[in-house]
């Protein structure tokens, strides 16, 4: 959603003062003193953040497609590299890496940002890596109605770095294969393969 008019969550834009006095709670619960000059404006400073890490939720995945192209380009297309950030829907500790993905179009291509922007409606919000992966290829694959869509995910998650196991450094790898993918080995090695030069 970079390049692009800021995306607000218009829930939590217009629920400002109750989470503002939310937040305040659960500092007081913890044992801090909201007092303290470096907490003051801590619940605002929270909720204006809330505003812009779950902007996904007034977002339409499908509609950040925009415009289509007709191309009759089709081998394979790949933009790799997409930063994202998300937060665990079962801890709310954030989880972020880089998404990958390609498609062999048939006819339509979309504009190569559109799928940065397709990646950041679905990110930002409360999410799972396995379900952010199946949605990205999901929605291309109805939306450009391609050959084949293959989708590579890598994360790393605070839930499992800075709490529980305390594993930090490990990664989470997850994909989503769909089409000519799914049933050719070579195109599968071949979008890997352009993933590591």
């Amino acid at each position: 959603m970079a390049g692009r008019k800021d995306y607000v969550n218009s829930k939590v834009a217009s629920n400002r003062e109750q989470i503002e006095h939310h937040v305040k709670e659960i500092l007081k619960l913890i044992g801090e003193d909201v007092e303290r000059e470096g907490l003051l404006e801590t619940p605002a400073r929270v909720t204006r953040m809330y505003e812009e890490i779950f902007a996904g939720y007034d977002v339409d995945p499908r509609e950040v497609l925009g415009v289509s192209f007709d191309e009759q380009h089709e081998e394979l297309v790949i933009v790799r590299d997409i930063v994202y950030y998300s937060l665990c829907e079962h801890h709310m500790a954030p989880f972020f890496g880089k998404a990958h993905i390609g498609y062999i179009p048939s006819g339509k291509i979309a504009g190569l940002s559109k799928l940065a922007r397709l990646v950041d409606a679905i990110t930002r919000k409360l999410q799972v890596q396995e379900r952010v992966t199946t949605q990205i290829a999901d929605i291309l694959e109805q939306e450009l109605s391609p050959h084949g869509v293959m989708v590579v995910v890598e994360g790393e998650h605070l839930c499992m770095c800075s709490r529980g196991v305390k594993k930090p450094g490990s990664k989470t790898v997850t994909s989503a294969v769909r089409g000519e993918f799914r049933t050719s080995s070579p195109l599968r090695s071949e979008f890997l393969a352009l993933l590591k030069q």
